[in-house]
């Protein structure tokens, strides 16, 4: 599948999971919706938007299980989850529960909400290695207090890309009266996602990563009940609009002023590409794919891996400990010297390597990354 990937051929990508990558078929739908709204700004942006994103809402909304009235496309997760964390009522005294795997922009994030209305940001510690979703799940209830009023977890964790057990989080956190906000930043495309089903009052997730949508496409979706909390983070026509229709949050949080809408009519375009290659058939195979990467780099390294084996616990993105005590230098002697996209990082004061592994990738760029480490951290 590397063909269909606009992905430079002579660079090891193996890092899809900061920013994704589009195929070309989805690139050339984007580029056709900019070059239409370019032909005709004011018919475009003045008369069709509404129902644009309308379609384009609905064909998203069926993707993961949700009714297109209670989604709104946004530009990524971290705005998404801004529009909540600025919004929830908190107030002096009350605790925000976390984990320690979370991504650090979102930290940042809650820590300056609580700090503005003096509540409490609690990063819970998971255990480590992890050994069943109920000892993880256990480990993050530990931390609710009667003062808990939000439960901020990942779906898939960015630092570590464990899948945490949200279902069960959220359907206790909905019994003790907790609202329960989801960074689904790397779900959307790698695990299916129903969220009605799921019943978390807040999930947003990126479609530029996963689902391989162009950049600057994300959503934000509430339940019907928990929607007039939400302030709109920019303040605009939609605010206090007097048109009929369905949803006022919708009509809050979709208009912005003029921006370029093309990324998010690109959706439906992406979610089509991944159904005519047999998805979920392709992200078994990275699955696959990844498991061997996992047992080639503990292997080599002797460090116990995050989590025991399977689906249940990481799906196309993995991480691993290293024994390294430079993690930059590494880094670019990996893309410097062999070609290798990979991120390194140190999580917990413990270094870690991030495996992303997309359609485009195949075993040989798995061995590529085997010999290099094999080689650098002698």
């Amino acid at each position: 599948m590397r063909d269909l990937f606009l992905l430079d051929p002579d660079v090891i990508f193996l890092n899809h999971g900061s920013f994704g990558a589009c195929p070309r078929p989805v690139f050339e739908a984007y580029q056709a919706w900019q070059l239409e709204l370019e032909r005709q700004p004011v018919e475009f942006l003045g008369r069709r938007c509404e129902e644009l994103m309308r379609e384009a809402r609905t064909v998203l909304a069926d993707f993961v299980g949700a009714e297109a009235d209670d989604l709104v496309y946004v530009t990524n997760a971290t705005i998404g989850l801004n529009i909540v964390a600025r919004s929830l009522p908190l107030q002096s005294g009350d605790e925000v529960l976390s984990t320690d795997h979370e991504y650090g922009a979102l930290d940042r994030t809650w820590r300056f909400v609580c700090q503005k209305r003096g509540a409490r940001y609690v990063r819970q510690p998971l255990p480590f290695p992890a050994t069943s979703a109920e000892q993880v799940g256990e480990a993050i209830w530990a931390g609710v207090t009667e003062r808990t009023r939000v439960l901020f977890v990942s779906h898939i964790t960015s630092p570590t890309a464990i899948i945490l057990p949200v279902a069960e989080l959220v359907r206790r956190a909905r019994g003790a009266g907790i609202i329960t906000v989801v960074d689904g930043a790397h779900a959307l495309g790698q695990i299916p996602l129903d969220l009605a089903a799921l019943g978390a009052d807040f999930y947003v997730g990126n479609c530029h990563k996963w689902l391989m949508a162009p950049k600057g496409a994300a959503f934000l979706y509430a339940r019907r009940e928990v929607q007039p909390l939400l302030h709109p983070l920019v303040v605009s026509w939609g605010w206090m609009s007097e048109r009929p229709g369905p949803s006022r949050f919708v009509d809050h949080h979709e208009w912005q002023g003029t921006r370029d809408i093309a990324p998010f009519l690109t959706v439906p375009a992406a979610i089509q590409f991944a159904e005519a290659w047999n998805w979920p058939h392709v992200r078994t195979a990275c699955h696959e794919l990844v498991r061997c990467a996992r047992h080639a780099i503990t292997a080599r390294t002797g460090l116990a891996p995050l989590t025991p084996d399977g689906p249940d616990w990481f799906a196309q993105m993995a991480a691993f400990p290293l024994p390294c005590d430079d993690t930059g230098e590494l880094q670019r002697r990996l893309y410097d010297e062999w070609r290798i996209e990979i991120p390194i990082s140190v999580w917990n004061e413990r270094p870690l390597i991030r495996i992303s592994i997309q359609g485009y990738n195949t075993p040989a760029d798995v061995d590529a990354l085997i010999e290099a480490l094999t080689v650098l951290l002698k």
